[in-house]
């Protein structure tokens, strides 16, 4: 049984290959965006709104709530991609129980591109709140001796990031698989929801991760 959605080649042409953790990545997106067209069609500022349009604004301030709490800023610009990232590892995450579906976060590919995104967007907020000769200027702090330890730190977070969020849902994958072995079903069942329960957490993790460090280099020090 395969444990890497990378594994799993569904097509493969020359150098083209579709594997497990593209069609699943696309698959996931494709579920967000209806799920996105259809709770955003009807809304409303009048007191009426729909359910579901009170669980989207209650889980938008929410989101918001925590950015604030995290980095001290406005978190209005930081919204949309924080919330982004969160919203499709947790997405993931509840889709894994179906049956056939991969996780793509389950694929070191995903989580290494997921760490990439946040990689660029550190650079990205920080030089669009502090202009690039003041963000470039930290690098250099509190002297110019660190400058080789501070671009070494920024790569590190790529490392990190990746791996955790990887090694979380691997070792969730392996212990279902290994007590399908020997229990066929309760078990199983339970750790799935078990690994549910740790990827949330691992997605709201990663998220306030990105979050301290896009806060980091766009704060003024």
């Amino acid at each position: 049984m395969s444990i890497d959605p990378s594994s799993i080649v569904y097509f493969e042409w020359g150098f083209v290959r579709i594997t497990a953790t593209l069609v699943f990545t696309w698959v996931t997106m494709l579920i967000l965006t209806v799920a996105g067209l259809l709770l955003t069609r009807n809304l409303t500022d009048e007191n009426n709104m729909s359910k579901s349009q009170s669980i989207l604004e209650a889980t938008l301030i929410t989101m918001k709530n925590q950015i604030k709490s995290v980095s001290q800023q406005d978190p209005g610009k930081y919204l949309p991609f924080i919330s982004t990232l969160f919203i499709f590892i947790m997405t993931t995450t509840i889709l894994s129980i179906i049956p056939g579906f991969h996780a793509p976060t389950g694929s070191l590919n995903t989580t290494i591109a997921l760490s990439l995104y946040v990689f660029f967007a550190v650079p990205f907020f920080g030089i669009q709140s502090l202009g690039i000769k003041n963000y470039l200027k930290e690098y250099a702090k509190p002297s110019i001796v660190m400058l080789p330890f501070n671009i070494i730190s920024e790569f590190s977070r790529i490392v990190s990031l990746a791996v955790r969020l990887y090694g979380n849902v691997m070792s969730t994958s392996v212990i279902v698989i290994i007590l399908l072995g020997v229990v066929p079903f309760f078990f199983p069942v339970v750790i799935q929801l078990f690994g549910i329960l740790t990827g949330a957490i691992q997605a709201y993790i990663f998220a306030i991760l990105a979050t301290v460090y896009i806060a980091s280099a766009t704060s003024e020090n």
